[in-house]
């Protein structure tokens, strides 16, 4: 299959799944405990896991997965993989359980080593993003679907911060300049917040703390097609599927390219 029909496939996969996670939010019959990582998890995070994973095997039953709720094989088993579909069931699993409706469903196709597929559903929002490698980045909602780019910089606005409606805002300003002016924006989700920098609502996300290679699969190419990127505390690039963890470093998530970021942020030792 060419990746158009993956993209169709990955659209149509993230949108039944959010329909399953959104019978579970609205009803809240759902069951939650702590991971081993101390992660919540919920038994929708598990439905949602079920549909993706059932709609993946039957439609390409070829492509391997790799989902945060199952796990992945050893490296000797899968460093050989042209393609594979990167899953996090719901992405913003502590969102859906206090009732923000800032969750999403995430769908990322790698291929060779590098996410060439994105679909970010947000199933309370009515809203999906996608992109695809040489394609472009979208916005879908009940009514139309839009291209979308980061926002532009002439060198005199605010810079717009996404920051997480529970994070410490000292712990973040330790790495931002005090040269420059700062508006924040409070998001649930990880991948919710990329997309607000895809979309021109904000020019930068900074992730302290641990997340997994789902986490960023699929924002990190909706935000590469829009003229964004993803990279690492120390300002290099993420990896996929090239080590025996699939846990990320601590990243940023980055707007226009207009911007200053090397003298806005203060680069720091990547966490593992």
């Amino acid at each position: 299959m060419n990746l158009e029909q993956l993209l169709t496939i990955a659209i149509d996969s993230s949108k039944k799944a959010g329909i399953e996670v959104a019978k579970h939010y609205r009803r809240g019959d759902y069951s939650s405990e702590i991971k081993e990582d101390n992660s919540p998890v919920t038994s929708a995070d598990i439905a949602a896991n079920d549909v993706l994973m059932d709609e993946l095997q039957r439609l390409t039953p070829d492509i391997p997965i790799i989902s945060e709720e199952v796990g992945a094989l050893p490296l000797s088993q899968r460093k050989q993989w042209q393609r594979y579909w990167l899953l996090d069931p719901i992405d913003g699993t502590g969102e859906f359980i206090i009732g923000s409706g800032d969750f999403a469903v995430n769908v990322a196709l790698v291929e060779n080593g590098w996410p060439a597929i994105g679909v970010i559903h947000a199933p309370d929002h009515q809203l999906t993003y996608y992109g695809q490698k040489n394609l472009g980045a979208f916005k879908e909602n009940i009514k139309q679907s839009m291209a979308i780019k980061v926002a532009p910089y002439d060198g005199q606005r605010k810079i717009k911060v996404a920051i997480s409606r529970r994070q410490q805002l000292s712990l973040m300003a330790q790495y931002l300049s005090d040269d420059f002016d700062y508006q924040h924006i409070a998001l649930g989700s990880c991948s919710l917040k990329n997309c607000l920098i895809a979309e021109g609502g904000a020019d930068c996300y900074l992730r302290i703390g641990p997340t997994g290679e789902w986490d960023t699969g699929a924002s990190q190419c909706i935000l590469e097609q829009a003229g964004g990127t993803i990279l690492d505390s120390e300002f290099s690039a993420l990896s996929y599927n090239q080590r025996e963890s699939l846990k990320n470093p601590d990243f940023i998530s980055l707007g226009s390219a207009q911007i200053p970021w090397k003298k806005i942020i203060r680069p720091h030792r990547a966490q593992r």
